[in-house]
């Protein structure tokens, strides 16, 4: 799972990078991002834009908001096909913004912290799907899951899953809402390269 992961970079170097053209996210940098935290998202709907929403998805159909404390990762195994996330596959997948995320190794009955970003430094972005949910009395709250996949070789000494990062090369295929290529879009949700990765000891 992916339940922890950073965000450092400063909203000059994020609009450059994920080619922002509107930022509408109350946009703020963390060492620790947890679930239930508004986080920023890039989405495409006309141009791309930096958005916020809630960590941990709840479904449109949702009687009870608490489900998105249940919803924080999706599997990149069953994403197409689980009614909680079905539809947000098909028309509503974002990029989270993210410098990094964390896994705790187990050691002398202890969990330590490790952080993994990429060699190169630059920020990236976490497949991720949103949904809209509305209260009984009109409360709107934008919500979005992590999809994670099974872990590189890097990460898979700590965790057997990681969240997937999406390439450059396909981040504008992962936001279009008008692909609904099912294939390629699944194609997308795999392990980052481990040799383009690395890892550190962290202090969170």
């Amino acid at each position: 799972m992916c339940g922890r992961f950073v965000l450092l970079t400063d909203l000059s170097r994020i609009v450059q990078s994920f080619g922002i053209q509107e930022v509408t996210s109350n946009y703020h940098t963390d060492i620790n991002i947890r679930p239930g935290q508004m986080i920023a998202a890039v989405i495409h709907d006309s141009k791309n834009r930096l958005v916020d929403f809630k960590w941990g998805l709840i479904p449109s159909w949702s009687k009870d908001p608490a489900i998105g404390n249940k919803m924080i990762n999706a599997r990149a195994e069953t994403v197409a096909e689980q009614p909680s996330f079905r539809q947000a596959f098909r028309k509503r997948r974002c990029l989270i913004a993210a410098d990094g995320f964390y896994e705790w190794k187990k050691e002398t009955g202890n969990k330590k912290p490790m952080r993994f970003s990429l060699k190169s430094g630059e920020p990236f972005g976490l497949a991720g799907l949103y949904e809209t949910w509305i209260s009984l009395d009109k409360v709107t709250i934008n919500t979005c899951t992590i999809i994670t996949t099974d872990a590189n070789e890097l990460v898979h000494s700590v965790h057997d899953r990681m969240p997937v990062i999406v390439s450059k090369e396909n981040e504008a295929l992962w936001i279009d809402p008008e692909n609904q290529e099912r294939k390629e879009l699944l194609s997308i949700l795999k392990p980052y390269p481990a040799d383009r990765m690395e890892m550190a000891n962290a202090s969170i």
